[in-house]
């Protein structure tokens, strides 16, 4: 992993030269370093008063500002670092030229980057953007000579490499930037209203083909990007960027340049960005897969889009002509089959549905057709949105006497059972696993895993039933295992040993014959159970 370059204190510090673009008097401020930047794209760099506000006076923009105005605002943007200022050595043609200390004024750096944003801010009136499908074959070109001015395939001239760096990157960054704010523009509140006009139809074919050019582009180059850079090792990059440095160095500077170790790590952490981009790494798929599926889906969503459009303009149209000239085509049909074949036609498959109802079949022959079968009647819900009439009342169900009497037996005989396997349990005192009767019946098995799931879950391993006895799990963390043949199949668990003791409730059946009076199951048993 390469080292993250380390931030200064100089990089905290409080930025002065932003003032003058919140001050008071921010209008004549703005002016005047607006005026400058122009000049200075002019290649007119060091300004006297005089033509400072000559020059701003030509706009119009401020009115009744005075010479002597102008003089304080320079010097107040010197005091902020805005400006530079030198002693004007030429001679005076007037007395008050004499009288006054004549100055002149140059542009510092931080405020030319101020001025290029600020003028670069007033003309962004979106994300704009765009998706430059060139941008794909001119980076694949220069990592594919990267790869081999590295490897001395081919001699690098003096500067080449750092020109050929300058390429990459800017094409990179340009790529990814572009490619951002474009997608961005797609999902405004802007573009989706547009989608949602008529007139978006006459823009569509254009914008999809946009996008599916730059899909295309962009799967042609990616193998050529993600080949190459897969080949450039990291001991042939840090010899490439080597030489980039020592192109770097090479330029004559008047001022202090960045050192060697800070330039390596901003070139190392710059290909570590392009490498990602395209490769992406082992928390993240690349961005260039992000990138491909945003497309994609942009251009699904314009096509929705269009589909919406469509049917909107479909639903108003009568299509009673249409419908006529069909039906008198299903009349003037001989045959069943001829009917089917045009429906068929005309509509399509029927999207499926599934009717629950019994099926009556006449006869056992598969090779029967559905139409000969016995149709099975089913009501269907109307869904008309008009009020139906009020469906006839129906009468009250009769009392499920049998029914209940019925689970009252059943849950009768659930308990009797129960009572006799906590009777022959109480009798052995302790049980394993491994000692059971073969076969285990279904209903014992089913009620030991309960007792041991209880077990497991309480917190001593052990619970209390309602009949007063203590079901305890003696060995929980045990490593032995068993296997229990069953009625239905085998079971293979740890060879847990299970301990039954009574509490003084008194006899088994005489607990349950107080709780559960014979013949009817009381509201108390039941929650109980």
């Amino acid at each position: 992993m390469s080292e993250k370059p380390a931030i200064s204190s100089h990089a905290l510090r409080s930025v002065p030269e932003l003032k003058y673009a919140n001050a008071d008097n921010v209008a004549r401020y703005r002016a005047i370093m607006r005026f400058f930047y122009q000049e200075y794209k002019r290649l007119r760099y060091w300004l006297r008063p005089e033509e400072v506000y000559e020059g701003v006076m030509e706009w119009g923009v401020l009115e009744g500002y005075t010479l002597e105005q102008c003089l304080s605002d320079l010097e107040q943007l010197s005091n902020w670092q805005n400006l530079a200022s030198r002693h004007d050595g030429g001679r005076a043609a007037t007395l008050e030229e004499y009288m006054r200390k004549k100055m002149q004024y140059l542009l510092r750096p931080y405020s030319i980057e101020i001025e290029r944003l600020l003028e670069n801010l007033e003309k962004v009136t979106g994300y704009g953007g765009s998706l430059e499908s060139t941008l794909f074959d001119t980076i694949a070109e220069k990592i594919y000579k990267v790869r081999l001015k590295a490897l001395n395939i081919e001699p690098l001239e003096p500067g080449e490499a750092l020109a050929l760096w300058t390429e990459l990157y800017s094409s990179f960054v340009q790529l990814h930037e572009n490619a951002a704010d474009y997608i961005a523009s797609l999902q405004t509140a802007k573009a989706e209203e547009m989608m949602m006009t008529e007139s978006f139809l006459i823009f569509k074919e254009k914008l999809t083909g946009y996008l599916q050019n730059f899909v295309q582009a962009l799967q042609k180059s990616a193998y050529k990007i993600e080949g190459n850079l897969v080949q450039i090792s990291d001991h042939v990059r840090d010899m490439f960027l080597d030489r980039v440095i020592e192109d770097e160095a090479a330029k004559p500077r008047l001022e202090e340049g960045p050192s060697r170790e800070d330039l390596l790590i901003e070139l190392t952490q710059g290909w570590d960005n392009l490498r990602r981009w395209f490769l992406g790494d082992s928390r993240m798929v690349s961005e260039l897969t992000l990138l491909e599926r945003a497309t994609k889906d942009a251009i699904a969503r314009i096509v929705r889009c269009v589909i919406r459009i469509q049917e909107r303009k479909r639903s108003g149209l009568s299509r009673k002509k249409e419908l006529e000239y069909l039906a008198k085509w299903f009349e003037e049909l001989e045959s069943l089959e001829e009917a089917h074949c045009l429906a068929g036609y005309a509509y399509g498959l029927f999207s499926t549905r599934h009717l629950q109802g019994e099926d009556l079949r006449s006869s056992d022959r598969a090779d029967m057709s559905m139409w000969s079968e016995t149709p099975t009647p089913r009501m269907l819900r109307s869904r008309s949105r008009k009020r139906s009439d009020k469906s006839e009342t129906e009468p009250v169900k009769r009392e499920q006497t049998d029914k209940i009497n019925h689970a009252r037996e059943a849950y009768l005989k659930q308990q009797e059972e129960e009572r006799q396997m906590l009777e022959a349990m109480l009798a052995a005192g302790q049980i394993a696993m491994s000692g059971l009767a073969i076969p285990v019946s279904a209903r014992w098995r089913r009620q030991l895993l309960y007792w041991v799931g209880r077990c497991i879950s309480a917190g001593q391993y052990q619970f209390r039933t309602p009949e007063g006895v203590v079901i305890r799990l003696l060995n929980p963390r045990t490593e032995e295992r068993a296997e229990i043949e069953c009625e239905d199949g085998s079971l293979n668990l740890p060879n847990y040993r299970l301990e039954f003791t009574q509490t003084g409730l008194g006899a088994i059946r005489e607990a349950a014959a107080a709780s559960m009076p014979k013949g009817e199951v009381t509201h108390e048993s039941t929650n109980q159970k």
